[in-house]
């Protein structure tokens, strides 16, 4: 499972005149049969896992050994909507307002490419993407694409985190329990303590799905914050400090390392993110005016942005949970 990350803008070219204006993108169209299709494959994939999380919800911690889904139902696969239509909400804004930014800003970008991820993966997703293809004019355009897309995903996964942790449940823990533990980030913590109060030792909230995919949403926007290379976070950090911004690549790329020995769940983006960087150089592509300055309100976005990664980071996402043993 990865984050929603954004392709490599493109290299670099010493014949690049500095620019802080840039002629409308002339759109390279992708056909329109990939994007719907990719969709409908991921569509079908969170629909089936958020049917299979519903069940699970609805069985709670002390499920009959002898039940089983109800796979010939409609009404089985319907109630996992609750979970698709959420991620894929998430993951819709925030890749429309990269876009939306790049449309605003002349860059040429592609429509978001959904991506599917067949059972078991549990999210039936592996996020989505877009390709930029075309120089960016500024580093107040950079800041504004980068920074565009975590805060339209967050602000669809706070409503939804609120809604569904409502319609979750405290259930009783058996004394013998084997299953996945979710990190908790500060933000869901908060809103669960708001909701239901400190928990006993022998109780848990039982998440719907509705729940799971604004958690899964906020995870997302914690990774896609993370200021390395050509995350969203990195090109708020080039944006703000420039070719000194590798440093903050590498003191964050360690730190993801670190992340590893804490919870195996960081080992995949980890390894991505590692491999990004050998692939293509720990330097930020410049802008084609990379003299501007951020404006004041700029820098209180940025704020922002770093109160969004505290706010949704967890060290440890997805542990194996086991009582009675």
């Amino acid at each position: 499972m990865n984050a929603s990350l954004d392709s490599p803008l493109p290299p670099y070219r010493r014949d690049d005149a500095p620019s802080s204006r840039q002629p409308p993108a002339q759109p390279r169209h992708t056909r329109v049969w990939v994007y719907a299709l990719l969709l409908a494959a991921t569509v079908l994939t969170t629909t089936f896992m958020g049917a299979l999380h519903y069940y699970f919800f609805s069985l709670g911690f002390n499920p009959d050994p002898a039940s089983e889904p109800a796979w010939g139902d409609l009404a089985f696969y319907l109630r996992g909507l609750w979970y698709a239509a959420t991620i894929l909400a998430i993951l819709g804004c925030h890749e429309m307002g990269h876009y939306v930014a790049c449309r605003y800003y002349r860059v040429d970008a592609t429509l978001p490419f959904f991506l599917p991820a067949p059972p078991p993966i549990l999210t039936g997703t592996f996020g989505a993407v877009i390709r930029i293809r075309s120089r960016i004019p500024s580093k107040i355009a950079l800041f504004d694409i980068g920074i565009a897309g975590p805060i339209a995903g967050f602000l669809i996964a706070v409503p939804a985190l609120v809604i569904g942790l409502m319609l979750s449940r405290v259930d009783r823990l058996p004394e013998s329990f084997t299953g996945f533990s979710l990190g908790e980030p500060l933000l869901f913590r908060g809103v669960a303590w708001l909701l239901y109060g400190d928990l006993s030792e022998t109780t848990s909230i039982n998440l719907h799905p509705m729940g799971l995919a604004a958690w899964f949403g906020l995870i997302v926007t914690a990774l896609n914050l993370f200021p390395i290379g050509q995350l969203d976070g990195g090109h708020i950090a080039y944006a703000l400090f420039g070719r000194r911004s590798i440093m903050v690549t590498i003191v964050t790329a360690l730190a993801a390392i670190a992340l590893t020995f804490t919870s195996s769940s960081y080992l995949l983006f980890t390894l991505l993110i590692i491999g990004a960087l050998f692939l293509f150089g720990p330097h930020h592509p410049p802008t084609l005016d990379d003299d501007v300055q951020m404006d004041r309100g700029r820098l209180w976005l940025a704020v922002f942005a770093v109160l969004m990664l505290v706010v949704c980071f967890t060290p440890a996402p997805i542990e194996l949970f086991v009582t009675g043993q």
